[in-house]
């Protein structure tokens, strides 16, 4: 090998290492604001205590992230794709319409009972309404997540939800998905005995089939 061929080499390596030290930086972040926002909440929660409790510093957070916004998106981006393979994965399982109703539903109600991931969903909701932009920026999220290449398969198994096509019908069906998500999260979280597990997964059931329906 040429000096030539070895300092390029030298280089490369450099650079995939610099490249894998700043995606782990940007996760540890991701990770931090995760417990941050659920603690304190989106409104009280402070950029130092996010790079504090990651073991970063300010300068860091904003090589990553604009604001604490940006990074709440973020977090909402990538549970949005962790949603998506866990509920492909529960569907590709199902052998039926039936079955992949439910499989369905059993999704829901795992994303429901999901005590910080609810809680930080609620969180930055209630900050999007105060904020035209945000509010605008998280529904129109929503929807490009769901208009993604793994909603193709979603319509493979489950294509009874998808008789009505394009953005339009998608943004429906997510605000509707959404709306079942946070009112039974909410109350589940504020009054678990009155809505248990095979309550959880009913009124689920009944939902996804009431939706499919429409």
């Amino acid at each position: 090998m040429t000096r030539d061929a070895e300092n390029d080499a030298v280089a490369a390596e450099t650079t995939a290492s610099q490249q894998e030290r700043s995606l782990r930086t940007r996760q540890q972040l991701i990770d931090a604001a995760r417990k941050t926002f659920a603690r304190d909440g989106f409104d009280r929660a402070r950029l130092h205590d996010i790079a504090a409790m990651a073991g970063k510093t300010r300068g860091a957070f904003y090589a990553h992230f604009q604001n604490k916004e940006d990074v709440f998106f973020a977090i909402f981006e990538q549970d949005s794709v962790r949603d998506q393979l866990s509920a492909l994965k529960r569907l590709r399982r199902a052998t039926s319409k039936e079955a992949r109703m439910k499989a369905f539903a059993a999704h829901l109600v795992s994303v429901i009972t999901d005590k910080e991931r609810m809680l930080l969903g609620l969180e930055f909701k209630m900050y999007a309404l105060r904020s035209v932009h945000g509010q605008q920026r998280l529904a129109d999220l929503q929807t490009d997540m769901c208009l993604r290449d793994k909603d193709k398969d979603f319509e493979l198994l489950l294509p009874e939800l998808y008789r009505k096509k394009g953005k339009s019908a998608e943004r429906s069906r997510v605000a509707l998905f959404s709306a079942l998500i946070d009112g039974m999260g909410l109350n589940s979280m504020f009054n678990p005995a009155g809505l248990d597990s095979a309550t959880l997964n009913k009124q689920a059931l009944a939902w996804v089939k009431a939706i499919i329906s429409k």
